[in-house]
């Protein structure tokens, strides 16, 4: 498996895709994607295919990973980048959930599913071109948040990770939320 270890890295490919557009405090890949390899098979099923148990398997391979993390602010909570509701009827699930949902319990916080929602319906990302993929990401996704989630430290899950857009998107919406401190993790970045 084509393993990043970006997570030892602060520095790393996926977190420079953040600089200069938002506030990201770690940002790691558990994969490299690359087109017709294992991890486009693997996530293809996942997504796809009905294959949930692949989200599993990775995210508790990945975990273990993680919890190796020195990290300033601990994480507070696991948030998957959501589907919007067409989509998820479409499809039936989130790919995300079950990978989100093993780092969250191996880690020993909550899975928030909830808070971030998909307010636009849109075409998969992956058959977007970069332009397609930056337009109006600021009103793609929005919160629904109580006192109870300022000031946390919430980490965004997702499957593959290529210009950053989704998850900038993601991060623009959390931002609403007063003191909030975001990170992210996915699958695999495109490679």
């Amino acid at each position: 498996m084509p393993l990043t270890q970006y997570h030892l890295d602060p520095k790393n490919e996926a977190m420079k895709k953040f600089y200069g557009k938002v506030d990201i405090q770690f940002a790691a890949t558990f994969l490299y994607f690359n087109k017709k390899g294992i991890v486009q098979e693997l996530i293809h099923n996942l997504k796809y295919k009905g294959h949930q148990e692949i989200g599993t398997v990775l995210g508790s391979w990945y975990v273990e990973d993680l919890k190796e993390l020195q990290l300033e602010i601990p994480f507070n909570a696991v948030i998957p980048v959501p589907l919007h509701k067409k989509k998820f009827k479409e499809r039936g699930y989130n790919q995300v959930t079950t990978f989100g949902k093993e780092i969250a319990s191996g880690l020993e916080i909550p899975f928030e599913e909830n808070i971030l929602i998909r307010k636009i319906y849109s075409k998969t990302q992956s058959k977007k071109n970069l332009l397609g993929r930056s337009e109006n990401i600021e009103n793609i996704f929005d919160v629904e948040f109580t006192e109870a989630d300022c000031n946390k430290h919430f980490l965004i899950v997702d499957d593959v990770l290529t210009k950053g857009a989704t998850i900038e998107a993601c991060s623009l919406a959390l931002s609403k939320i007063p003191g909030v401190k975001i990170s992210m993790i996915c699958m695999a970045m495109a490679h």
